[in-house]
C-alpha cells in the first residue's frame, strides 16, 4: 500500500524532506502523496519516514493503492534506477 496524508495536516513541512522518493508534495492547502512514487520507505528504510516525524499521526495507509511489499520494493528500485 502507499500512504496518504489526511486532512489534520498542519503544513508543518517536516515529511516531505525525509521522503527518500520525492513523493511528498505541497498540494492546494494540505501537504500531498503521489501514490506512484510512494513505496512506504521500502528500500530505503525500515519504517515509513514521513510518519516517524509528522507530529500529528495524520499520514496514514492508503487502502484505495493495495501494494505488497514485494510491489512496494519492485516500485523503489524502478524509481531509483530512474534516478541514476
Amino acid at each position: 500500500m502507499t500512504l496518504k496524508i489526511t486532512d489534520e495536516c498542519i503544513n508543518c513541512d517536516v515529511c516531505e524532506p525525509v521522503c527518500p522518493n520525492t513523493a511528498i508534495y505541497q498540494g492546494e492547502s494540505i501537504y500531498e502523496i503521489d501514490p506512484t512514487l510512494c513505496t512506504e520507505c521500502v528500500g530505503h528504510y525500515e519504517t515509513p519516514q514521513c510518519q516517524l516525524v509528522c507530529p500529528v499521526a495524520c499520514i496514514l495507509v492508503d487502502t484505495s493503492c493495495p501494494e505488497t511489499p514485494a510491489a512496494l520494493l519492485e516500485k523503489a528500485q524502478r524509481i531509483q534506477s530512474l534516478k541514476s
